[in-house]
């Protein structure tokens, strides 16, 4: 075995702490060793419609980072479906064009306080169209995983650069819902961080509480 002398010694241990401190610098993806045991994360596409055969047909765009925004877009295009739409549940990056549209329900994963950055560039770049049609927002994050009125305020709180960006587009409703986390599908740097605020590991989906906002939204989606 080789015993490093002290120069040696700290040169190595230069080269971890730069390595370490690039990746709080750089963030996600960087120095995550513990994507090796991520568990399979899925971002739900699919379409559903009424047997009522609606003229209506809706859309609901979503962003997600773990997957857990998308599990509530599908619960919501479902309900709607219920209640007699034709619904496309898909994600942002994918979609192309809202003309055959009558109405849509946009989504995101709260990520750091934030919206993620192409559901706000895509209201944004489409405000004119939102303005037009009926508009939903909701955001799913781990501050309604206790459902207070001071998380709920804090939770609607993170809407407002949304609002700001596109105030000529004005929703029929908001909703803020609780998250899902599950520690193995976060890289390194996250889950330190996570863990050491005292975040806690789970799946807090209320999907009663997801189900019944969908379900309100169709007099103002639907006509009904």
């Amino acid at each position: 075995m080789k015993i490093m002398n002290r120069r040696e010694f700290i040169v190595n241990g230069s080269i971890i702490a730069g390595t370490a401190l690039g990746a709080l610098a750089l963030g996600d993806g960087v120095f995550s060793p513990s994507k090796a045991l991520s568990t399979e994360i899925i971002f739900p596409e699919s379409s559903c419609q009424s047997k009522k055969n609606s003229s209506k047909n809706i859309i609901i765009a979503y962003s997600s980072k773990y997957g857990s925004t998308g599990g509530v877009a599908e619960a919501i295009g479902k309900e709607l479906c219920r209640k007699g739409a034709k619904a496309d549940i898909v994600l942002i990056k994918n979609l192309k064009n809202l003309s055959s549209y009558q109405g849509i329900v946009v989504g995101s994963a709260i990520f750091r306080g934030r919206w993620m950055p192409e559901a706000l560039n895509f209201v944004k770049a489409n405000a004119e169209i939102l303005r037009q049609i009926p508009v939903a927002y909701f955001m799913v994050c781990m501050t309604m995983r206790q459902s207070t009125e001071e998380n709920r305020h804090k939770a609607l709180s993170f809407l407002d650069p949304v609002l700001q960006t596109a105030p000529q587009v004005k929703p029929v409703d908001i909703a803020p819902f609780a998250g899902a986390m599950h520690y193995n599908n976060l890289s390194w740097l996250n889950k330190t961080m996570i863990q050491s605020k005292g975040g806690p590991e789970g799946d807090f989906r209320n999907w009663e509480a997801i189900r019944a906002w969908a379900g309100g939204l169709g007099s103002s989606l639907l006509g009904s």
